[in-house]
C-alpha cells in the first residue's frame, strides 16, 4: 500500500496498513424518485478541492490526491483496488503471474496493441522506467542521524516507498519487448501491488520514448540499455553523478508539469480511458474518451470536465445550480443541512482510510526529545476533535495511534501498547516543567483553506502559547502548502496520510529513515529493522504484531500526534447513475467508467 498526501479533505501522500472498510453508513438518497434509464455518451462535471500541477504523480511534489485522480482517468494497469478494497486484476491490459515463491519471482506481461495516444506501444521500455524510478535503485544518498542528506545522490524523486522493488534484481525482458520478470531477494507482502497497480501510482505513468527524446538519448531502447547497465548505488561508497541518468531522472522528475496545458501533447500522453483536452488554469481540466482505448472497462461518458473549487460551501452550491453533477467537499457538518434540502441528490458517507496529524520536524527547535515531548502536551486533542470530525461524528474521540486506524484489529492493542494515554489532554504544568523556562518559537505549516485544519492550528497556538511557546502561523493557501513539505522552512506541520487500504508497505513509506515521505526526518535504526520484516513477512497476525512494535517507537521518539480520523462526506446529482462511495484516496473515481447520464 502506498500513501498519499491529501489535497481534498488532509493535505495529500498513513502510515496505514491493511485497513478494513469500517463505519459506513448507507447512501442516502434525498427526495428520491424512481430511476430513469442511464444512456450511454453525455458529459459530466465533478468538482475537486485541489489544483491539478502534474501528469506525473509518482514524483513527491505531484503526488497529490487530485493528480492521482487524473492518472487513474487517463492511465491503465494491471490491477486496481475496487471499494470492497479488494484488488481487482485488469486483464484487458495485461497480466501479472507469480512464477515463483521461493526466490519470489513475478511476471508483467503488457498486452499486444496496448499504447501510447501517440501511437507508441506500451511494453518493457516503459515498465523498466518505472521500476527504475520506484526501485531507488541507483541512488547512493547516505542519510545522517537526524535523517538529512550528508553524501552521494538521489536520483529519481519517487514519492512511494522504494521497499519492494529495491528487493528485486534487473528485470528481465521477453515476449517481442512486451514483459519484463521481476526477482526477489527475500519475500515481499505486498508483491501483488508492488508494481504498475493504477490504484496505487497511476499504472504505467510515464512514457519511456518521451523520458528518453527529452533527456537527449536517442530513443527509449537507449533508455533501458542505460537503465540495465548502470550499477546499483552504494551509499557508503557513493560514486560521481551520472550525467545520463541525472539528464532522465531530472526530465521525470520536473518535466510533467500540469499548471497549463503544455504545448506538447507529448507531455499529457494517455494510455487509459480518458485523454487531457484542455485546462483552464486554477479553474477547470476537461477530459475526453481516448477514441484508441480498448484494453480495460469502457467508460459511458463522452467527457468529464474536473472544476477546481475548494471552498465546500461554493461546492455545494455548484451541485445545486447544477454547474457540477458530484462533489467531495470538506467534510463539515455545516454542509449537511443544505445537501439534504438540495432534492433529487444522494448523499455518499463514511469513514475514510485517512486521518490528520501534527507531526515535528526532528531538528532546529525540535532536535531534542524534550521540547517535541512539552509542544505534544499542549496539543488539546479532544478540544480539536470536537471542533472538526465531532460535528459529523457524535462521539468522535482522538486517534491514538500512527499506524492503525480505529476500524482495524490491531488498533486497540496497539493504543494499549503506544503511550498515547499520556497525550490525551494537555498537560501545561508537564510541558512548563520541560522547557524550564525555555521560551521556544514554533512555525507551523498547514493548510489555511482546510476549515479543519485551520481550527486545529488556533487550538494549538492558543493551548501552547499558554506553556510559553511562540507559534507563528506557517498557513499558505491551497495551492502552495504541500511544496514546503520537507524543505526545513517550518518546525511542526498539520496535514493528512490517505491509504489504498491495502499492503503494508506505506508504514516504510513514512516512518523508514531517508524515505521520501518521512517529512520530519525521523530516523529510529531499530523501527527501521521492524519495517524490513514487516515487509517480508507473509503472516497477517505477525504483521500486525510488528506494526504494534513500530508504532510504539514512534511514539517513544515523540514523532508528534495523530489528531482525528477524517469522515467521508461526498454528494452526487441523481441524473448520474453508478457512483459509489471509496474509502480510499481514490474516492468516487474508483469506478469512474460506469458513471453514466440517466435522463
Amino acid at each position: 500500500m502506498r500513501l498519499n498526501r491529501l489535497t481534498t479533505l488532509c493535505a495529500s501522500a498513513a502510515a496505514i496498513a491493511a485497513l478494513a472498510l469500517g463505519g459506513c453508513t448507507p447512501e442516502q438518497r434525498v427526495n428520491d424518485v424512481p430511476s430513469p434509464t442511464p444512456t450511454p455518451g453525455g458529459e459530466i462535471s465533478v468538482a475537486e478541492s485541489g489544483v491539478v500541477n502534474s501528469f506525473n504523480p509518482q514524483t513527491t511534489a505531484g503526488n497529490t490526491s487530485i493528480n492521482r485522480k487524473l492518472a487513474y482517468a487517463t492511465h491503465s494497469g494491471f490491477n486496481y483496488v475496487d471499494n470492497n478494497l479488494e484488488i481487482v486484476p485488469l486483464e484487458d491490459f495485461g497480466r501479472y503471474e507469480k512464477l515463483s515463491d521461493d526466490p519470489l519471482t513475478v511476471k508483467y506481461t503488457v498486452n499486444d496493441g496496448v499504447a501510447w495516444s501517440d501511437g507508441a506501444p506500451v511494453g518493457a521500455d516503459d515498465m523498466v522506467l518505472a521500476w527504475a524510478a520506484g526501485s531507488g535503485r541507483y541512488d547512493d544518498e547516505r542519510i545522517g542521524d537526524n535523517g538529512t542528506p550528508v553524501s552521494g545522490t538521489r536520483y529519481f524523486d519517487y514519492a512511494g516507498s522504494t521497499e519492494a522493488l529495491a528487493l528485486t534484481g534487473l528485470p528481465e525482458i521477453g515476449d517481442e519487448n512486451r514483459s519484463i520478470t521481476l526477482t526477489y531477494s527475500r519475500p515481499y507482502a505486498d508483491w501483488e501491488t508492488a508494481f504498475g497497480s493504477l490504484t496505487d501510482s497511476g499504472g504505467i505513468a510515464v512514457p519511456a520514448h518521451i523520458v528518453a527524446e527529452g533527456a537527449g538519448l536517442a530513443d527509449e531502447k537507449a533508455l533501458t540499455t542505460l537503465l540495465l547497465q548502470t550499477p546499483r548505488g552504494t551509499p557508503l561508497e557513493p560514486a560521481p553523478v551520472n550525467p545520463e541518468l541525472r539528464a532522465v531522472a531530472d526530465y521525470w522528475n520536473t518535466a510533467f508539469s500540469a499548471a497549463d496545458l503544455p504545448e506538447d501533447p507529448a507531455l499529457y500522453l494517455s494510455n487509459g480511458p480518458f485523454i487531457v483536452q484542455d485546462i483552464s488554469p486554477g479553474s477547470s481540466l476537461t477530459l475526453v474518451r481516448n477514441e484508441d482505448y480498448d484494453w480495460g472497462p469502457l467508460p459511458e461518458l463522452d467527457e468529464i470536465t474536473i472544476r477546481f473549487i475548494e471552498d465546500p460551501t461554493a461546492q455545494v452550491a455548484a451541485l445545486k445550480d447544477g454547474s457540477v453533477d458530484i462533489i467531495s467537499p470538506q467534510p463539515d457538518a455545516d454542509l449537511l443541512p443544505g445537501l439534504q434540502a438540495l432534492g433529487n441528490t444522494t448523499l455518499h458517507q463514511g469513514n475514510q482510510l485517512a486521518y490528520d496529524h501534527l507531526d515535528l520536524n526532528f531538528n532546529g527547535v525540535f532536535a531534542t526529545r524534550a521540547v517535541r515531548e512539552a509542544f505534544m502536551e499542549t496539543v488539546p486533542r479532544q478540544q480539536i476533535v470536537e471542533a472538526t470530525v465531532a460535528q459529523l461524528q457524535p462521539g468522535a474521540q482522538p486517534l491514538d495511534s500512527q499506524v492503525f486506524l480505529t476500524d482495524q484489529a490491531g488498533y486497540e492493542a496497539a493504543a494499549e501498547a503506544n503511550g498515547s494515554e499520556a497525550f490525551a489532554e494537555a498537560d501545561l504544568e508537564r510541558a512548563r516543567e520541560l522547557l524550564d523556562g525555555e521560551t521556544p518559537e514554533v512555525r507551523v505549516l498547514y493548510d489555511r483553506d482546510n476549515p479543519y485544519r485551520a481550527r486545529a492550528f488556533e487550538l494549538i497556538r492558543g493551548s501552547a502559547a499558554q506553556a510559553g511557546f511562540t507559534v507563528v502561523d506557517g498557513g499558505l493557501p491551497a495551492a502552495e502548502w504541500a511544496a514546503g513539505l520537507g524543505t526545513g522552512s517550518y518546525d511542526a506541520a498539520i496535514f493528512g496520510w490517505t491509504a489504498s487500504g491495502v499492503g503494508v508497505a506505506g508504514v516504510p513509506q513514512v516512518f523508514r529513515t531517508g524515505a521520501a515521505s518521512n517529512y520530519n526526518g525521523f530516523s529510529s535504526p531499530d523501527a527501521d529493522a521492524l519495517m524490513a520484516e514487516l515487509v517480508a513477512e507473509p503472516d497477517a497476525q505477525r504483521r500486525d504484531e510488528l506494526r504494534i512494535e513500530i508504532d510504539q517507537l514512534i511514539w517513544d521518539a515523540r514523532y508528534g500526534l495523530p489528531l482525528y480520523q477524517l469522515p467521508g462526506l461526498s454528494a452526487s446529482a441523481d441524473t448520474i447513475e453508478k457512483v459509489e462511495y471509496m474509502p480510499n484516496s481514490t474516492g468516487l473515481w474508483w469506478n469512474f467508467w460506469e458513471w453514466a447520464v440517466v435522463r
